[in-house]
């Protein structure tokens, strides 16, 4: 940590020391003070209650061998008052015992006496981290119970603050329109905000996945079909262009439909009307086309797999989704969201602990807001409490510092800038290697299509 950005986060904190001798007083005011604390002082019981009476301390160091009322009898009445005060005890006779009974009510460290001036600075070095971190939980936590981002979507980050403002244009509007992001980013929920939030949201949303489809289906899934049209086709179906009439139809995954199917979307969305397979007569619809994919479709197009025409239809509007490695400071926010959702369905309340919320913090989410809310499912099915500790985390979070931090030595040079193409080459083979060789799961966490993975692959001369 920066020691000046710790000093100004202590110069909010206010520290009470409690001991009945007055140069451990001085002693432990002037390594708070250096620190940034605002200190407080009191030589007895009463006198500390009067402090706490009328100030809000954050911070107790507090002697356990007290004339009068003792430092337990001390602790115990703090912890039932303030019980999110963080208490430091100090002990110099009856040892590691009393310091013991006090962790037990509820004091955060101890230290011994006689204590050398740095070890107590080390201490309150550690308990200012507890307290930011606890302090940002316990703000994102409030903020779940108030505005979470737009309509159903979770984030505040300046990143989903433009991508508000875009989907609020888009909505207003009756234009195509092409969200772009990685799997797992949320690419449904965007298009159901830009539907809910415009003017034909009486009207049916209708969404499919290109890419969950049998390709011999696609078609009459998209444009239905009459009776007789094929074996099976006991009697008319209306196809999904048809079903969304006079709404939108959200096509996921648009990057892997057909290439013939391609033409035929392409002449429905021209043309304002539909053929079913099967059929002669042409059927008039009035739809608003949404469409999302995780591949690169300028790329596509370059390679001929997507129709340069279909892309340019498509592309009036377009939005691009940040992954959320992108927007981690979301990433409390999304977990208490999927926590309240939870304790919903469940009847029990869960919270993180501080430190599994420091590790989802620093891991990188290939998988996005999907592995985020499955990594909270999870969690909440292992834990035995009410909150959820670092060991109740997925291993792949749990084990995720051990894998990156030799890579990473590895791969980033200590002067110069490395080339993207040899950060994109790393990125690729290190992914490869973390999956055991799972060649098209990498593709899919890294956002890539597989097609796009094996040219790759074949240019640095590592297929197999």
């Amino acid at each position: 940590m920066d020691q000046n950005c710790d000093k100004a986060e202590a110069n909010l904190l206010n520290l009470l020391i409690v001991d009945d001798e007055r140069t451990i007083r001085e002693g432990c005011r002037d390594v708070a003070q250096g620190i940034g604390y605002s200190t407080y002082i009191a030589d007895n019981a009463e006198h500390a209650f009067r402090v706490l009476d009328t100030t809000s301390i954050d911070v107790l160091l507090l002697d356990l061998r007290l004339p009068g009322v003792g430092g337990l009898e001390v602790l115990k009445e703090v912890k039932r008052r303030r019980p999110e005060t963080v208490v430091v005890v100090m002990t110099g006779y009856a040892s590691v015992q009393s310091a013991v009974q006090a962790m037990k009510q509820g004091a955060y460290d101890y230290v011994t006496k006689p204590f050398n001036l740095e070890e107590l600075r080390l201490i309150l070095d550690r308990v200012l981290g507890h307290l930011q971190l606890s302090t940002e939980n316990r703000i994102l936590r409030q903020q779940v119970k108030s505005k979470e981002g737009f309509g159903a979507i979770v984030g505040r980050s300046p990143e989903m603050e433009k991508l508000y403002r875009i989907i609020s244009k888009a909505a207003h509007s009756s234009h195509p329109v092409l969200i772009l992001g990685e799997s797992g980013t949320g690419k449904e929920l965007v298009a159901r905000s830009i539907h809910y939030s415009g003017g034909s949201r009486e009207k049916p949303f209708v969404a499919i996945d290109c890419g969950s489809l049998v390709p011999t289906l696609i078609e009459s899934e998209l444009f239905g079909y009459v009776k007789g049209a094929f074996t099976g086709a006991n009697k008319n179906k209306d196809g999904l262009l048809q079903a969304a009439d006079g709404g939108t139809i959200f096509l996921d995954e648009i990057g892997e439909l057909p290439i013939d199917l391609q033409a035929k979307l392409l002449r429905a969305l021209q043309e304002k009307e539909i053929r079913p397979v099967g059929g002669t007569k042409a059927v008039p619809i009035d739809v608003r086309v949404l469409a999302a994919t995780n591949r690169d479709l300028e790329q596509a197009v370059a390679q001929g797999s997507f129709r340069r025409d279909l892309f340019f239809r498509l592309n009036v509007l377009s939005l691009r989704i940040p992954p959320l490695r992108q927007r981690k400071q979301d990433i409390p926010l999304l977990a208490g969201h999927f926590l309240e959702r939870l304790t919903r369905s469940t009847g029990v309340r869960r919270n993180i602990s501080d430190d599994a919320l420091k590790l989802m913090l620093g891991y990188d989410w290939p998988g996005n807001i999907r592995e985020l809310e499955n990594c909270i499912e999870r969690s909440c099915a292992f834990t035995s409490g009410p909150t959820i500790h670092v060991s109740d985390l997925p291993t792949t979070i749990q084990n995720w510092r051990d894998q990156v931090e030799p890579v990473a030595e590895k791969a980033v040079p200590r002067r110069g800038i490395m080339p993207i193409a040899e950060m994109e080459k790393q990125a690729i083979l290190g992914a490869i290697d973390l999956l055991h060789g799972d060649k098209l799961e990498a593709a899919r966490l890294l956002g890539i299509g597989k097609t796009t993975l094996y040219r790759k692959l074949k240019e640095y001369g590592a297929l197999q």
